[in-house]
């Protein structure tokens, strides 16, 4: 049989995290068995779902590599297929409806609570007579449709994450809503697992893959699979992803959707990477950077841990920085170019390639993000910088106007400029003087960035000298000692 899962997203907010290590998942169990992926789009809440939210999460997983084999299929046409199915569910007596109003069930769980039990529908309606019904009608309520759970039921199934997994029926909550109201004779606006059920059943899915806050969902599948005489699939429930207090990751620990990630400076394959490591095991000898390709060659169930993962920050960083630092420099200025420009730096992208090549290469060692260049190369897009406490001190020091001064003067002779010049001014500078090499370095570097740390020096100088900075820098240093003077 061949492997088809699914991934089944509600655009009701951009792609989470969570939702995309689900992708993850079941894009690489499709690719280990030779199967298919399917994108679902589960667009059945209108009053939540929005397009926006539908679009971002197709591009994505398009940018981190999970391209889908079929789709995308949205619920949202699929109306009719749902209310075919549940006109046989009320056609064969697995389903009835219920006129409760939200006032009886508020009330109904007001007691219950009061009682210290835990609330669920008492299935009041369940048998219902038709007098019953019209009386009912007769006063305007609109009923939802139900779908009866036997509270003796016990409901099993052998998860591939967890192991065998049991519930009793009258842990359910009662008998379940499968379609919204409506009045009598139509069928309301289906819901949630009705229609995960139905589609997965016409999709012919052998295999769902998903977070185990889904758990309780799958004994009410389980039962709608029997009432809708379909074999179910297997399920596999993986842990969640929490955040460093072992709570469940949401919105409010900050960065939580992928086009976030994206945004921050993220690379594609890192963030795959990290997600695979959030709840699954790498066999030895893969270590722990690999592709997408890689795992889906090692992936299986058995390496997939029980307990939830917790978000690392410094990892995912670690991960960032390797794949940045595999990047050559074509490849990285073509990524680091728009954060630029975001940030409104003014540079022409191809008429500056010589000293942007530069730029992207001398940052790259100190990237953990794309975003982290931003800051980074800030004193290469600003004529002038100002001066920081640490470099204002060193070129208080004494000599160090004299060591710029030589500097300038020796620079200005020059007619060309290049990283063995450089190294050949300080040098001289340094004998000239009799100052040592350090004196020197600290002192250039406070005058051409205005900090006294920094990436390597000499090609700083030659980005600034191709930019035509160097020699300006300069001279507002010993224009400022001057005026000090």
């Amino acid at each position: 049989m061949t492997v088809r899962v699914r991934l089944a997203p509600s655009p009701t907010g951009h792609l989470h995290i969570g939702t995309a290590r689900t992708a993850v998942f079941n894009w690489l169990y499709a690719r280990h068995e030779g199967g298919t992926f399917i994108l679902r789009v589960e667009d059945t809440d209108r009053e939540r779902s929005h397009p926006a939210y539908t679009q971002n999460i197709l591009d994505g997983l398009q940018w981190l590599g999970l391209q889908w084999d079929e789709g995308p299929i949205f619920q949202s046409d699929r109306l009719a297929h749902y209310r075919t199915a549940i006109q046989s569910l009320l056609d064969q007596g697995y389903a009835y409806y219920c006129y409760c109003t939200p006032a009886e069930l508020d009330a109904l769980r007001a007691e219950q609570k009061a009682k210290g039990v835990a609330p669920r529908y008492d299935n009041r309606h369940r048998h219902l007579t038709p007098e019953q019904q019209a009386a009912f009608d007769a006063e305007g309520r609109m009923p939802v449709i139900r779908f009866k759970i036997d509270d003796d039921r016990v409901i099993q199934w052998q998860d591939r994450v967890r192991g065998l997994v049991s519930w009793q029926g009258a842990d359910l909550g009662g008998d379940m809503v499968i379609a919204r109201a409506a009045p009598r004779g139509e069928i309301g606006y289906p819901l949630y697992n009705l229609v995960v059920v139905v589609d997965d059943i016409a999709m012919g899915i052998t295999d769902v893959i998903r977070g185990e806050d889904h758990i309780g969902n799958t004994p009410k599948q389980l039962l709608l699979y029997e009432a809708l005489g379909a074999p179910p699939p297997t399920f596999a429930h993986t842990p969640l992803i929490l955040n460093q207090t072992g709570q469940k990751l949401s919105k409010r620990d900050g960065v939580t959707s992928i086009s976030e990630f994206r945004a921050m400076g993220y690379l594609a394959p890192a963030m795959v990477n990290y997600m695979t490591l959030l709840g699954w095991s790498p066999p030895e000898g893969i270590g722990e950077l690999f592709s997408l390709e890689v795992a889906a060659q090692h992936f299986s169930f058995e390496r997939i841990n029980k307990a939830g993962a917790k978000f690392d920050w410094d990892k995912l960083n670690w991960l960032n920085r390797q794949y940045i630092q595999q990047l050559d420099r074509e490849s990285l200025l073509q990524m680091l170019i728009p954060f630029w420009q975001e940030a409104g730096y003014t540079f022409d992208p191809q008429g500056d390639r010589p000293w942007l090549l530069l730029l992207a290469e001398l940052l790259q060692p100190s990237l953990n993000t794309l975003q982290e260049a931003v800051s980074q190369a800030a004193l290469f897009f600003v004529p002038e910088v100002t001066l920081d406490g640490e470099a204002t001190t060193q070129l208080a020091q004494p000599q160090s106007t004299e060591i710029i001064a030589a500097i300038a003067s020796q620079l200005s002779q020059q007619t060309s400029f290049s990283v063995e010049l450089g190294q050949h001014l300080v040098q001289q500078t340094t004998k000239a003087l009799g100052v040592k090499k350090g004196a020197v370095m600290r002192s250039l570097r406070a005058a051409l960035t205005g900090a006294v740390h920094g990436p390597d020096l000499m090609v700083t100088w030659q980005i600034l000298h191709l930019r035509g900075w160097d020699q300006s820098r300069l001279s507002a240093v010993l224009q400022d000692g001057a005026t000090t003077a």
